[in-house]
């Protein structure tokens, strides 16, 4: 375990700090604790973070005691780096099984990992021991998350109301997910690998498009790296007309967020939709408010949007599902790991500098066909998704707008 942290030691003295992380992620619950919090300490100290470096340094000093063992998970929960925590966490409670404290961390270092399946196991293990709040909970959130509706409808149905009023919004939150999940589950959805199904309960968000690549290589209808065109971008408005239509929604506007992308994708919209296109107000009812990429926004614009205004329909062309933004979409696109916009610049080709509305007109024009698919990946007719969209459209456009850190049980390959 010498080379591992002398691999850290040069990749953080090269100036590569995301390396040196990522060095760590095939050791991280296979290398001896007082080695790996070695490691982690050096990170610490290269990054900056000095309460972490000092809880690693006493987690190598004494790799069996639970508090230092603690303090090493909680502190790499805190600083993004789940996957480093799992380890000491596990050994904490191992020497102390009863500490509800510990579990609760656990679970958490799991989450933020996307190991639901492995959180929902840990929970359940605990049998009648398991407290209602939050550990019940966390069991019908984790089995959600890892597609085990049968665990998470058993479960959430003994599970009592909080006496913790904090807890509420995480109640009803929940509440809506399974109530979402059983009018997909009715459609004939939430198959293993159903991503617009699973979307739908998850997030309450519809998804317009499936990527035609890589399906079975490990992307299941999610794109990673995405060179934007003008074809997408009016695939997805003319789906998003598509599924408006399916649920019988009729907005009176289109509402044009702030930014030059969301300009261009909120102009082709009006156009293609027949509607007269207004600045956005977080007021305005019955419209459509059409943005780009959301992760682009500020806070405040992003806090307007968390809540939901009457008749208000929120459209993002391209969802980033590695790093959703803090409001998830009634209607995206498609979902992307990283975009490049069709008008951004592109290798050797310079950004597209010409108006707007131009380049809006692009759109407008643009063959709205799909791409031909490459073989290996089902097919996403528009009758499919005008199907599903009416068969849960009584379940669509309710409570705020959340954001969904994980993506559930269909998994994609990501890079970097």
């Amino acid at each position: 375990m010498t080379q591992m942290t002398d691999d850290v030691r040069r990749l953080i003295k090269a100036g590569d700090l995301p390396g040196a992380v990522r060095s760590l992620r095939p050791h991280a619950e296979t290398a001896p604790l007082a080695a790996l919090a070695k490691a982690t300490r050096h990170l610490a100290e290269a990054a900056g973070f000095d309460e972490l470096a000092r809880a690693a340094k006493a987690a190598a000093r004494k790799p069996r005691d639970p508090q230092a063992l603690y303090d090493l998970g909680y502190g790499c929960v805190e600083h993004g780096i789940a996957f480093l925590a799992v380890a000491p966490l596990r050994q904490a409670l191992a020497l102390v099984p009863d500490s509800r404290r510990l579990v609760q961390e656990l679970v958490s270092a799991l989450e933020d990992e996307h190991r639901h399946g492995e959180a929902a196991a840990l929970l359940a293990g605990r049998g009648a021991a398991l407290a209602p709040w939050p550990e019940r909970y966390l069991l019908v959130h984790n089995a959600l998350f890892a597609g085990d509706l049968d665990t998470a409808r058993r479960t959430a149905a003994a599970l009592p109301d909080p006496e913790d009023t904090r807890w509420l919004g995480a109640r009803d939150r929940q509440r809506r997910i399974l109530s979402r999940a059983a009018l997909a589950e009715a459609a004939g959805a939430l198959g293993g690998q159903d991503l617009r199904g699973w979307h739908f309960a998850l997030t309450g968000g519809l998804l317009a498009t499936l990527s035609p690549y890589g399906f079975d290589a490990g992307m299941t209808g999610r794109y990673a790296y995405l060179g934007d065109q003008p074809e997408l971008c009016r695939r997805g408005l003319d789906r998003l007309g598509l599924i408006l239509d399916a649920a019988d929604r009729r907005p009176g506007t289109v509402s044009l967020l702030p930014g030059r992308p969301c300009q261009i994708i909120g102009l082709a919209a009006a156009e293609l939709l027949g509607l007269p296109a207004v600045p956005y107000d977080p007021a305005r009812t019955d419209t459509l408010v059409v943005a780009y990429d959301l992760n682009a926004h500020d806070t405040e614009l992003l806090s307007a949007l968390h809540g939901r205004t009457h008749g208000q329909v929120l459209y993002e062309h391209t969802t980033c599902w590695t790093d959703p933004p803090a409001v998830t979409a009634d209607v995206s696109g498609l979902l992307a790991q990283h975009t490049v916009a069709p008008w951004a610049e592109q290798g050797q080709l310079p950004a597209d500098t010409r108006p707007a509305e131009e380049i809006a007109r692009d759109i407008v024009t643009a063959d709205p066909a799909p791409d031909e698919d490459d073989g290996q990946t089902p097919a996403d007719p528009d009758e499919a998704l005008r199907t599903f969209t009416a068969a849960v459209a009584a379940g669509w456009l309710h409570g705020p707008r959340d954001r969904v850190r994980s993506p559930g049980p269909v998994r994609s390959s990501r890079f970097g």
